[in-house]
This record gives structure tokens, sequence and C-alpha cells, in this order.
């Protein structure tokens, strides 16, 4: 195999507020647990059957902790993105203990939250490692001249700055 793959994606709930903790580095994280639900009717019966799964996540990321310490409290609805990871910890009477976690940390760690800010309609934006939330993604435009680029291209110049045209029509 040529490599491998870490990776957690969860679409659920906040089963109880944020816990923010600083590090003794000084740097900030945040403890979630996140409910994840399925559902299914039983065959014998008809009934309606549900099972939730709750999950632990730990943020590492600043520009991520910054924006679940603002907007994020019990029942937000989040997608995250993180790696699994597994922690080996010591309980006061010794024994060692392992936890596992969803972790996001740095540029791999991606969170948006589904139910807008403090409850509102319309979906929040995420972050992928930056220190800002919700950045202006858009393209500068600028007014003046194009300006070719040096050397030897290899066919025609188009001009983009129109945007992508697409065909509307649904095929089927």
């Amino acid at each position: 195999m040529a490599g491998s793959v870490n990776k957690v994606i969860l679409v659920g709930n906040l089963g109880r507020d944020p816990e923010i903790k600083q590090l003794p580095s000084g740097a900030s994280l945040a403890n979630l647990s996140i409910a994840t639900s399925e559902t299914w009717r039983d065959k014998a019966s008809g009934e309606r059957k549900e099972k939730t799964e709750w999950h632990r996540v730990v943020v590492f990321n600043e520009g991520l902790v910054r924006i679940v310490e603002q907007y994020l409290k019990k029942g937000s609805k989040v997608y995250l993105e993180g790696a699994l990871e597994t922690r080996k910890w010591q309980d006061k009477d010794g024994n060692d203990k392992y936890s596992t976690e969803v972790v996001l940390r740095n540029f791999n760690a991606s969170l948006t939250m589904l139910d807008g800010r403090e409850g509102g309609a319309g979906a929040g934006g995420g972050d992928r490692g930056g220190d800002s939330y919700n950045q202006d993604r858009a393209p500068a435009r600028n007014a003046g001249p194009k300006s070719k680029p040096a050397g030897g291209g290899r066919g025609a110049q188009e001009d983009f700055s129109r945007g992508p045209e697409f065909d509307d029509e649904i095929p089927f």
C-alpha cells in the first residue's frame, strides 16, 4: 500500500456546551461531545428504532477553538473533519487508561456550523487551519488592463474574469 488515511467525518449535534481549556504553553483547546444518530425501521414490528453514538472531539486548532468558544453551544449542529487518535493516561490510582478521540489540529481539520450563528438560519463557514473565520475568499477583481504572463505559453489566452459558463440543463 502506498500510504494510509486517518480521516474522520462527523455530522452531529453537541451533547453539552464546549469545554475550553488553557494549556501550560498558553494555547487553548476545546473538548466537544458530539452525538450522531442512526434510525431504521424494525422489520418484524415496523417500529422506528434509533441508535445514538457519542464521540469525543478535541480541537487544538487556535482558529477553530475561538469559533467553538464564540458560537457553539449544546444542541449546535456541526460538520467536522479530523483524525482518530488514541492517547494513554493514568487515573488517580496510577492505572493506565486509554481514550480514543477525534482530533482537529492544524490544516487537516475542518469545522462547519450547520445551523448558523446563534441558532439563526443559514450555514456558518468552516476553517481549514487558518486563524480567521469566514474569510472573504472571493478573488480580487482588478478593473485595470490584464497583464500577460511572461514566457512562452501554449495555446490561446482565455479571459476567465467572467467566471465559468455552465450548462443548466439536467441530464435526465
